[in-house]
């Protein structure tokens, strides 16, 4: 058996933002992905994830117990494919912001959920809802708490825009150039990062009040501003707010760069050759970049493995 493959995604803008109902934008990113697979032999490479199934199996169980409206699987099914081997065979790094847990979710609901919403049905905002606090439950599993949103970009491959917690819709983003200069890419750190811990930092920050002016005052109205930019196309208004945003996250996210990179942060700010962001979480994987002039920024951050995801 070989399952559907479900991609990476990238929350272009939005992180720790959404958390507090700023806007965010989502998409796809097609470089890697996973699918569901047996292994009959139950070999050693693939042991690790079908641990990780049995487990989740379990939490599964609970929950449709628990909330028996909101989601139903045919357990049955399940149980015997994890016990015949069942593993997820993925390309997407865990712990790189890049959505590892919620490809592997949204695997698990297309395969097995009982009177599941398709992609193919008319989605209206109640069924993106629904599906939302379908996954946002599902992945709680992995994170401890989670929007939902990681799952819901894999499940339906379309770029999504979140207006509000109880607002998202697909959105159209532009086209690519794809002779263009600029560029959004991604820069790899070489570690990885833990989602959970990160959270909780973000978390115990916002009980000071001077933290959450900074959000709302600051950090939402940049991230607001730049995902207003970047589907008009405006890029020149993009560059301007991304380049505040990128100065707001330094001084007030630090310990979610990490240490080594505080030194490139701040010089992409100061030489405008570039400008990096957080990509997920934070604490490790990888960080966003965005420049006007992909081949100057390449100067700026050479020995740094980088991957573009997109072309202004």
């Amino acid at each position: 058996m070989r399952g559907p493959l479900f991609y990476s995604k990238i929350l272009l803008f939005g992180e720790y933002g959404i958390i507090k109902d700023s806007k965010g934008l989502s998409i796809p990113y097609n470089f890697y992905n996973g699918a569901l697979k047996i292994d009959e032999h139950k070999t050693v490479a693939t042991h690790k994830s079908n641990e990780a199934l049995q487990r989740f199996v379990i939490y599964l169980d609970e929950l449709q117990q628990d909330q028996p409206d909101l989601v139903a699987f045919d357990m049955n099914t399940l149980k015997n494919d994890v016990s015949e081997g069942l593993y997820f065979d993925s390309s997407i790094p865990q712990g790189y912001g890049v959505g590892s847990s919620g490809a592997l979710v949204a695997a698990i609901y297309d395969k097995y959920a009982a009177n599941k919403i398709t992609v193919l049905e008319n989605l209206t905002r109640e069924k993106l809802l629904q599906l939302k606090q379908i996954f946002a439950e599902m992945e709680s599993f992995f994170h401890g708490k989670s929007s939902g949103l990681d799952p819901l970009n894999s499940y339906l491959s379309l770029p999504i825009l979140i207006n509000s917690k109880d607002n998202i819709e697909p959105a159209g983003i532009p086209s690519q150039e794809k002779e263009g200069k600029g560029a959004v890419f991604l820069l790899d750190s070489g570690q990885t990062g833990e989602t959970a811990p990160m959270v909780q930092i973000f978390m115990e920050s916002m009980k000071q009040e001077g933290f959450r002016n900074m959000l709302k005052n600051q950090f939402v109205k940049h991230t607001d501003a730049c995902v207003h930019d970047f589907l008009k196309g405006d890029v020149k208004s993009l560059f301007g707010n991304v380049k505040q945003l990128s100065k707001v996250v330094f001084d007030n996210f630090k310990p979610m760069i990490p240490q080594e990179f505080h030194t490139l942060w701040k010089k992409g700010i100061d030489t405008n050759a570039y400008y990096l962001k957080l990509c997920g979480s934070g604490g490790g994987g990888y960080m966003l970049g965005f420049t006007e002039d992909f081949s100057k920024a390449q100067a700026e951050l050479s020995g740094h493995k980088l991957e573009v995801v997109y072309n202004f």
